[in-house]
């Protein structure tokens, strides 16, 4: 005698209610918005707004952004290295 066994259907990639997709862009525009500010932000501003390490902010920046067609410059201020979003990289 044979039985059979219920399966928990899987996620696809088509599949777009998975919480991890709009958790991740979420943190993404969060950071967008910090860079575009007047001021800019420091690692420490996008740390607290993404709950990420300094090592994943800087990769994001580095890879993320890249992607996008942003460029990040930096300058050291009195409270630290600021970024910001200095200009789109003509394709």
């Amino acid at each position: 005698m044979t039985t059979s066994k219920t399966r928990k259907p899987t996620a696809t990639a088509a599949d777009t209610s998975a919480p991890t997709v709009a958790k991740a862009a979420s943190k993404s525009t969060a950071i967008v918005a910090l860079l575009k500010r007047e001021g800019g932000a420091t690692h420490e501003d996008m740390m607290a707004a993404t709950g990420w390490q300094k090592h994943s902010v800087r990769g994001f920046m580095a890879g993320a952004l890249k992607k996008k067609g942003l460029v990040v410059a930096s300058e050291r201020t009195e409270q630290g290295r600021s970024y910001r979003i200095a200009d789109e990289v003509s394709q």
